[in-house]
C-alpha cells in the first residue's frame, strides 16, 4: 500500500518476485543471505564486505522467488558507489519485499536507515539480527512495542546460528503471498529533501522501545581492545600475530604439500604415462609436460591454500580486522589514505579483486583511486603459492616462514612508499573523513569458517583451472618448438634470452623470465611454467633450483614477482572501477618499472650481504 507521500510507482507484470535485503555493513546481512539461500556469499566480520549485488533464486511455497543481498548502506542519502548501488537497484528493479537487517546491539544508531525505507512505503520487514550478541551486552528491546511504533514486522534473530529463523520465513512466505504489487523508487534524493527524517522522530521511538546499557559497563570486547588497541602496543601485537599464521602455513602446508606431490607422481607414474606411451613422442610431451606437470605442481600448493584461507576466515570472522583499519588510521593519512585502504590492503591477501571492488566504500574519488593503485602489491594467495615454492628450495627450513613473512611486510612498505609520493600530487589529494564501526570480537563458529574458507579454495581452483591449462599449454609450446632443440635454442628460450639485458641485472634467469610473462595472465600460472618449462614434477624441480638459483637471485625472483604487473583479471578490474584507460595504464606501467627498481636494489644488496 502506497503512502500519500510515497515516490513508489507501482510496477506491473513483474514475472518473479523478488525480496531485497538492505542493511548497513557488518550486521549479518550476508550470513542471513547465506542461510536464506544456501549459497556461500563472502562473509566476514568487518565493513565492506559485499560490494556489489549477490542474488540467487530459491523456491519458496512453490514459488520462485529472487533474493538480492545489496552492499551495506548507512542511509538512502550517501553518494559513494556502493550507496549508489542500493539507489539505482531500488529505482529500476521491481521489489515485493524488502528485508532490513539490523545489528540488534546497534539498533540506536542503525535505526534511521528503517526510518527512510518506513518513510517511502516500501513493503518491509525489520530483521533485529545477532539478538543474542545484544542480550549479553544488556540491550533490551521491546519487540512488540517497536512492530507497533514503525508499523511494520519485527524479529530478533541469529542469522549466524539460526535462532529465530522458522519465525522469519513464515512471516516472509505470508507477506509474499499476499503481496500483490511490486514498487519501484523515483526521485529517491529529491524525496528525503522535502521530508526528511528527524532525530527527534528516532529518538522517540527508541525511548519507547529500548534500553541500552549503560556506557560505563566494561564488556569483554573492551576490555581486549585496552590491549589490542594500545598506542604503542597494537601495531607491533597486529604484525605478531600475521607472523604466527605465517608460521602456521609454513609448518602445516609444507607437509601437506609434499603428501599431495606423492599422490600427483604416482599418478602421472601409473595411470597417465601408461594411457598415453602408444601415442606419437610430441603428444607425449603435450600431455604430460604441457598439461600434466603444470596442473600438478599447481595441484600440491592446494592444501597449503585451503590452511591460508580457513585460518583468514577465522581470523576476519572475529573481528579482529576491523582493529587493523583503525590502528592503522593515523600512519595511513599521512600516505594520503585512512583505515579503509589498509582493509582492501589486507582483503587483498586473499585475492586482488575483491579489495579493489571494495574500494567502492570509498567516497572521495582521489583516495579511491590511490587505494586502488597500491592493492595490487598485495600478497595475493596466487603469489603466495610462488613464493612457498620458491623459499622451501633455496632457504633452509628454519628460515622459510621469515623470509616470507618478510615479503609480507615488503608489500606494504612497497604500498606506503608509492600512496606517499603519489599522495604529495594534487590528483590524488582527499580529505575525506574516516569513519568505521568497530563490531564486538565474536569466536569464529567451526560452520561460518567452513563454508569462508570453502568459498575462497573453490573460487581459487576456478581461476587456476581456467587460467594455468591455458598458460602451460602456451609454455610447453615455446619450450618444445622448434623440434628437438633444447633450453634457451627453443622459442620460449630465445624470449628468455631476448629480455637478458634488462632482466639480468636485476638477477632473473632467462627461464624464470620466461615464467614471469606468462605470470600476466596469472600468476597460479608461475608455479605450473616451472613444472613445464623444466619438465620435472614439484619435488626434482625443487631440487633443481636449489642447485642452479642462489638466494639473492631467489629474493630478486620473489620481490619482482610481488610487485610487477599485476593479473588480466585485475587489470580488468582496475579499468572497470576506475573507469579510465590512463589510470590502468598508469597502472600497468609505474607497478612494471617500480618492481624492477625495487628488485635491483633488494638483488645488489643481497650480493653486498654474501646472498651468492
Amino acid at each position: 500500500m502506497q503512502t500519500c507521500h510515497s515516490p513508489l510507482t507501482i510496477v506491473t507484470g513483474n514475472a518473479r518476485k523478488r525480496i531485497a535485503l538492505i542493511g548497513q555493513p557488518n550486521t549479518g546481512k550476508s550470513t542471513f543471505f547465506n542461510r536464506l539461500t544456501g549459497i556461500n556469499a563472502h562473509v566476514g566480520n568487518w565493513p565492506g564486505i559485499t560490494v556489489d549485488l549477490l542474488q540467487a533464486e530459491i523456491v519458496f511455497n512453490g514459488e520462485t522467488v529472487e533474493i538480492v543481498d545489496l552492499p551495506g548502506i548507512y542511509d538512502l542519502k550517501g553518494f559513494s558507489e556502493d550507496e549508489s548501488v542500493v539507489k539505482d537497484f531500488l529505482s529500476n528493479f521491481a521489489i515485493d519485499l524488502v528485508l532490513v537487517v539490523i545489528n540488534a546491539s546497534q539498533v540506536d544508531r542503525q535505526l534511521n536507515l528503517v526510518l527512510e525505507l518506513k518513510a517511502l512505503g516500501l513493503p518491509s520487514m525489520v530483521i533485529l539480527n545477532m539478538a543474542d550478541e545484544a542480550k549479553r551486552y544488556g540491550v533490551e528491546i521491546n519487540k512488540q512495542k517497536l512492530e507497533q511504533e514503525l508499523g511494520i514486522p519485527v524479529f530478533l534473530i541469529s542469522a549466524k546460528y539460526g535462532k529465530g529463523w522458522e519465525g522469519v520465513l513464515t512471516a516472509m512466505g505470508k507477506a509474499i503471498k499476499e503481496q500483490e504489487n511490486s514498487f519501484t523508487v523515483n526521485n529517491l534524493n529529491d524525496y528525503f529533501v522535502n521530508n526528511p527524517i528527524t532525530d527527534s522522530q528516532r529518538q522517540q521511538i527508541l525511548t519507547d522501545t529500548v534500553i541500552m546499557p549503560s556506557e560505563d559497563v566494561k564488556t569483554f570486547t573492551d576490555s581486549l581492545d585496552n590491549v589490542l588497541l594500545h598506542p604503542w602496543l597494537g601495531i607491533p601485537i597486529f604484525f605478531a600475530s600475521m607472523l604466527g599464521i605465517f608460521f602456521l602455513i609454513w609448518y602445516l602446508g609444507l607437509p601437506s604439500q609434499d603428501v599431495m606431490d606423492i599422490v600427483t607422481t604416482w599418478v602421472g607414474e601409473q595411470i597417465i604415462e601408461p594411457v598415453i606411451y602408444p601415442l606419437p613422442e610430441m603428444v607425449q610431451s603435450f600431455v604430460l609436460n604441457g598439461l600434466w606437470l603444470g596442473v600438478a605442481t599447481v595441484a600440491s600448493f592446494v592444501p597449503l591454500i585451503v590452511i591460508f584461507f580457513f585460518v583468514m576466515a577465522a581470523v576476519e570472522d572475529s573481528g579482529y580486522l576491523s582493529r587493523s583499519a583503525y590502528l592503522m588510521d593515523a600512519f595511513m593519512a599521512k600516505m594520503g589514505l585512512d583505515g579503509r585502504a589498509f582493509v582492501m590492503q589486507m582483503m587483498g591477501f586473499g585475492c586482488n579483486v575483491p579489495a579493489l571492488m571494495g574500494t567502492r566504500i570509498i567516497r572521495s574519488r582521489p583516495m579511491r583511486l590511490l587505494s586502488m593503485l597500491i592493492i595490487p602489491f598485495a600478497l595475493c594467495s596466487a603469489r603466495l603459492a610462488v613464493f612457498v615454492f620458491i623459499i622451501g628450495a633455496i632457504f633452509p627450513a628454519n628460515l622459510g616462514p621469515i623470509v616470507l613473512f618478510s615479503l609480507y611486510i615488503l608489500s606494504f612498505v612497497a604500498s606506503f612508499a608509492v600512496a606517499f609520493v603519489f599522495s604529495k600530487t594534487q590528483q590524488f589529494q582527499s580529505t575525506e573523513p574516516f569513519v568505521i564501526e568497530l563490531p564486538p570480537y565474536r569466536l569464529p563458529t567451526f560452520k561460518q569458517v567452513l563454508l569462508r574458507g570453502w568459498g575462497e579454495v573453490k573460487e581459487f581452483l576456478r581461476r587456476a583451472t581456467n587460467f594455468i591449462i591455458v598458460g602451460c599449454v602456451a609454455v610447453w609450446f615455446l619450450t618444445y618448438f622448434p623440434e628437438n632443440a633444447t633450453g634457451l635454442d627453443t622459442w620460449g628460450g630465445q624470449i628468455g634470452v631476448f629480455l637478458s639485458p634488462i632482466m639480468q641485472p636485476i638477477g632473473i634467469n632467462p627461464y624464470l623470465t620466461l615464467s614471469l610473462i606468462f605470470g600476466f595472465i596469472a600468476k597460479e600460472i608461475v608455479v605450473g611454467s616451472f613444472a613445464t618449462i623444466y619438465g620435472m614434477g614439484a619435488s626434482a624441480l625443487s631440487a633443481q633450483f636449489a642447485l642452479t638459483i642462489n638466494p639473492s637471485s631467489a629474493i630478486a625472483f620473489c620481490v619482482f614477482c610481488l610487485l610487477y604487473t599485476p593479473c588480466l583479471t585485475t587489470v580488468a578490474t582496475v579499468k572497470a572501477e576506475s573507469k579510465s584507460w590512463g589510470f590502468t595504464l598508469l597502472s600497468l606501467i609505474f607497478s612494471l618499472v617500480y618492481a624492477w627498481i625495487v628488485t635491483y636494489i633488494f638483488y645488489h644488496g643481497a650480493l653486498l650481504l654474501g646472498f651468492q
